[in-house]
């Protein structure tokens, strides 16, 4: 599937994450990277923080805002996003967003960019500047915790609010500030797909 989008103007893009657009509608999930989620943070060579998940965000803005992008989809994942690569005159984002530190080679799915990612590795660029967990390492662990926490051990927040109904994932930035009022209609999910399935949509970070 080839989405081409020719302007600005006619095509609404947000920036979902550092590895997701929405264009019109359309979630592309980019494949061959994985992001730093949201709130994580990594390590810069001194030994202090910094937020490398909010950092990927804003160079996916940066790649892409006010841009005609390009999207080849190639399949569907289970969360109703389309897998596929973007462009931006001509430039692949998920080879920029690897290039640049901003994201991970999602080696377990593709080998794409991890010519890239070696690159940034050895130039000590984003998140190889420092320690830095990778992304999957990071929601395995934080869902494992919260697993052992929640009712039936289904650790995802559904929780309604003005902004509408929003499911928080235990890597999610407002995770432990959420609470669950079941009198509300708010639940627990086991999956993000079951919480898609049932009318709630992930956070938005921009």
């Amino acid at each position: 599937m080839l989405c081409l989008l020719p302007g600005a103007a006619h095509a609404q893009t947000r920036v979902v994450d550092g590895d997701t657009l929405e264009i019109d509608g359309t979630v592309y999930r980019l494949n061959g990277i994985d992001a730093p989620e949201a709130g994580q943070q990594c390590k810069k060579p001194s030994g202090a923080s910094w937020h490398c998940g909010q950092a990927s965000i804003d160079a996916m803005a940066a790649l892409s805002a006010g841009k005609t992008v390009r999207c080849e989809g190639t399949t569907s994942d289970g969360y109703g996003r389309t897998i596929g690569t973007c462009f931006v005159d001509g430039v692949d984002l998920g080879a920029a967003m690897v290039r640049t530190g901003n994201a991970w080679a999602f080696v377990k799915y593709s080998q794409v960019y991890v010519k890239q990612e070696r690159q940034a590795r050895e130039e000590r660029l984003g998140v190889w500047q420092g320690p830095a967990v990778a992304p999957w390492d990071y929601r395995a662990r934080l869902w494992e915790s919260a697993t052992e926490e929640a009712p039936k051990g289904c650790p995802i927040k559904g929780n309604i609010s003005r902004n509408g109904r929003i499911y928080h994932p235990p890597w999610s930035p407002w995770y432990k500030r959420t609470k669950i009022n079941t009198a509300k209609g708010e639940r627990w999910f086991c999956s993000e797909a079951e919480a898609i399935e049932a009318g709630w949509r992930a956070p938005r970070w921009r």
